[in-house]
């Protein structure tokens, strides 16, 4: 099939960017011709909280990525659209994320459609972790131009439904595994690579910090005294998406700056594997989710799991098999990681591990779009 997918892509850094790729990567493998078309603007820069949104890496191989994009210029996204049509692609794929990028989405699905060719919107958030009034009414812009519709979690199909008032076919395939980072490095290359102690326990907060995610919550569970008695340290290692100094001056208060080690540059691709190589736990203790590509990036890693009970992140980590599900509060967190340390679950937890992440296959991802492709015809 001829297919074309819409959204972040290189030169453009993060998640979303990593995700298309690797998707396109997997219909490419599969025999189909597939564009990547992205951004020339994605955000204005007052309105991006990161320090850059572009990659310093080398562009992925084997991939066709045009910059055409403006999520600014209406003008713009009618040009885009009718440049797509003129292509006469099987399907589009957005690759949607946000309430802002829904009018620029909806628009170029509108100018691009054609009995041909099939709208699908791939969704990562129907409503972003921290909605404003705007999303109370942009996304169904966007929801009216698509045919059909992939979630990730049955969280993303509810706020679907909110907007999708014909019931078009929704279709759900759980996050693929993040495989792209390289394979686990002995703990001694890691502590080398990072600067830290080979012979301490390392738990693991990783990728950018917004206050959905809950990292005030892990601070306040990690002053707890028995995780001082077992001598359990924390990385934080991820961009600060907002101000630090709240996070700074509750490490100070709690007298965590000897077991904490905050790493808050954007992390690149090549890094990635030493942070998961010397955690023994990854830690998501957030206020709100969809999915996380944290536990996905945590499965090819083989690296147990604690994330607190909210979106679907409950769906693709089973309590107490591959690690813990607690609620959203600190005793609970600290209770976890307490347990996982006294009771030894860590090779209880990696064999569960190495038999779950099955479940999360690129294959299996473009096997639902397909399917659903189907569906719309």
């Amino acid at each position: 099939m001829k297919i074309i997918i819409v959204g972040t892509a290189y030169p453009f850094r993060g998640g979303l960017a990593a995700f298309n790729e690797r998707l396109a990567k997997e219909f490419v493998k599969e025999g189909n011709e597939i564009e990547i078309m992205t951004f020339t603007v994605q955000y204005p820069d007052f309105l991006f909280p990161g320090k850059t949104q572009f990659s310093s890496e080398k562009p992925p191989e084997g991939l066709k990525i045009t910059r055409r994009i403006n999520s600014i210029d209406p003008f713009n996204w009618r040009k885009v659209g009718k440049e797509i049509k003129s292509k006469s692609p099987d399907k589009v794929i957005f690759s949607y994320w946000t309430s802002f990028i829904a009018p620029c989405f909806g628009t170029i699905a509108k100018f691009a459609h054609s009995p041909k060719t099939k709208m699908i919107g791939l969704i990562h958030n129907m409503i972003p972790h921290e909605s404003t009034f705007l999303d109370r009414w942009l996304p169904s812009y966007f929801v009216k131009y698509m045919d059909g519709f992939v979630a990730m979690s049955q969280t993303v199909i509810k706020d679907i439904r909110l907007f999708d008032k014909q019931n078009k076919p929704i279709a759900i395939s759980p996050h693929p595994i993040y495989d792209h980072y390289g394979e686990l490095v002995p703990k001694k290359e890691a502590a080398a690579k990072l600067g830290l102690h080979e012979q301490k326990h390392y738990i693991l907060f990783f990728g950018f910090i917004r206050y959905y995610k809950g990292l005030d919550l892990l601070l306040e569970a990690f002053a707890d005294k028995r995780l001082e008695e077992l001598d359990v340290h924390l990385i934080i290692a991820g961009e600060f998406y907002e101000h630090p100094e709240p996070y700074l001056k509750q490490i100070q208060r709690l007298n965590l700056e000897n077991k904490v080690e905050l790493r808050s540059n954007f992390i690149p691709d090549n890094d990635v594997k030493y942070y998961f190589s010397i955690a023994d736990l990854i830690v998501q203790p957030y206020r709100s989710a969809t999915q996380s590509g944290i536990s996905q990036i945590a499965y090819h890693f083989e690296k147990p799991m604690l994330v607190t009970n909210v979106g679907g992140l409950a769906e693709i980590v089973p309590h107490q098999k591959v690690g813990y599900v607690v609620e959203v509060n600190p005793q609970k967190i600290a209770d976890a990681i307490i347990d996982f340390y006294t009771n030894n679950r860590s090779e209880e937890f990696i064999n569960n591990i190495k038999v779950e992440k099955s479940k999360y296959s690129w294959s299996g991802m473009t096997s639902t779009i397909n399917m659903l492709f189907e569906e719309t015809q």
